[in-house]
C-alpha cells in the first residue's frame, strides 16, 4: 500500500511561496534524491502548473537543475483538476471521483506518493487520506501569502525532527 505524504517548504510564519525563498543548494540535492525514491507525485492544478517549469530544459540551468528535471520527468504524476482538459507527459488527469481514484492509487501502488498543493492536501486530509506531513521549515518570515494548511490544521503528532542543511529543519507529523 502506498503512503501519501504532503510536504512543502514553509516560512517560520507558516507560508509557502516558491518565488520568495528557494532551497539552498545542499537542500536541493536532498530533494533530488527524495524525488528519485518516490513512487510518484500527486498535484493540485495550481502546484502542477508551477512544477511544469521542469518539463523543458532552460539554457541557464546548472547541472543540478538538469538532474532534478530528469528525475521529475521520469516519475508518474497524477493531477487533480476539474478545470484542466489535459496534462503533460507522464501525467494522468483525475477530474472525477477524486476520493475513489486516490484510494485506488494507495491500494494498488507501493512506496511514497508525494502530495503537493495545500488545497489538494486539505481535501485529502478531510478524507483521511494523508499519511504523513513534512514541513521543511526555513528561517524566513514572509508576513503574508498562501499558508501551508489551506484550512484548519488537523490533529497531528510529531514523529521526527531533522536538521537537513544549515538552518532548515524537516518536521515530520502523522495524524493523531
Amino acid at each position: 500500500m502506498a503512503k501519501l505524504v504532503f510536504g512543502l517548504n514553509q516560512s517560520l510564519d507558516g507560508y509557502i511561496d516558491h518565488q520568495k525563498f528557494a532551497p539552498p543548494a545542499a537542500l536541493f540535492r536532498y530533494f533530488i534524491e527524495q524525488v528519485r525514491a518516490l513512487t510518484g507525485m500527486l498535484y493540485g492544478r495550481g502546484m502542477y502548473e508551477v512544477m511544469r517549469y521542469w518539463d523543458d530544459d532552460l539554457p541557464d540551468w546548472d547541472e543540478g537543475d538538469h538532474e532534478y528535471a530528469a528525475v521529475w520527468r521520469s516519475k508518474p504524476k497524477w493531477v487533480v483538476s476539474r478545470s484542466l482538459k489535459s496534462v503533460g507527459p507522464n501525467a494522468t488527469l483525475i477530474a472525477d471521483d477524486v476520493e475513489a481514484a486516490i484510494r485506488g492509487l494507495k491500494s494498488e501502488l507501493a512506496g511514497e506518493i508525494y502530495v503537493a498543493g495545500p488545497n489538494l492536501a486539505q481535501s485529502l486530509t478531510e478524507l483521511g487520506l494523508i499519511d504523513e506531513y513534512q514541513i521543511y521549515l526555513h528561517p524566513v518570515v514572509l508576513g503574508q501569502g498562501k499558508p501551508f494548511f489551506a484550512g484548519p490544521r488537523p490533529p497531528l503528532r510529531l514523529v521526527a525532527t531533522d536538521l537537513l542543511v544549515e538552518s532548515v529543519i524537516k518536521l515530520t507529523y502523522v495524524p493523531a
